[in-house]
């Protein structure tokens, strides 16, 4: 497999099907769909991820905010940061038109891992610390 094979998260083909073009959903649509807070769809529209439209002072969200939703959070789940998530939906958005994709290279996927697995190494090694010394309070309790 070359480092240039993509494997991409995000809506199926099936979103957005004629019909659902203009289906519109409120931040508390989203929020209770995706198990989020209003903060986090605040947080994200203010970072530029996210741009539903205004009426008044109501935020109305599209499928293609709530595709890039669920692509920001399985990016999330990945481990990714929001700037990594921004950069990949960009290359996604040039890459497929319409539709919003977590493009994922083979490297990209490879330097995650990595990432991941030292991040793991990290917390084991702090947990050992920490299971240390409650055992040491403890026993000098």
């Amino acid at each position: 497999m070359s480092s240039t094979t993509h494997e991409s998260f995000g809506p199926g083909k099936d979103a957005g099907l004629i019909g659902d073009s203009e289906r519109s959903f409120t931040i508390g649509d989203l929020a209770r769909e995706f198990g989020v807070t209003l903060r986090t769809l605040r947080f994200y529209e203010d970072r530029g991820l996210l741009s539903p439209r205004r009426e008044g002072t109501s935020r109305i969200y599209d499928l293609r905010d709530r595709d890039r939703l669920s692509v920001i959070l399985k990016g999330k789940q990945l481990g990714f940061t929001l700037t990594e998530i921004r950069a990949m939906l960009a290359e996604g958005r040039v890459a497929n038109g319409a539709a919003a994709n977590l493009n994922l290279s083979l490297d990209k996927i490879e330097d995650q891992i990595r990432h991941l697995e030292q991040q793991r190494v990290e917390i084991d090694e702090a947990l050992a610390e920490l299971r240390s010394r409650r055992a040491a309070i403890a026993v000098a309790a």
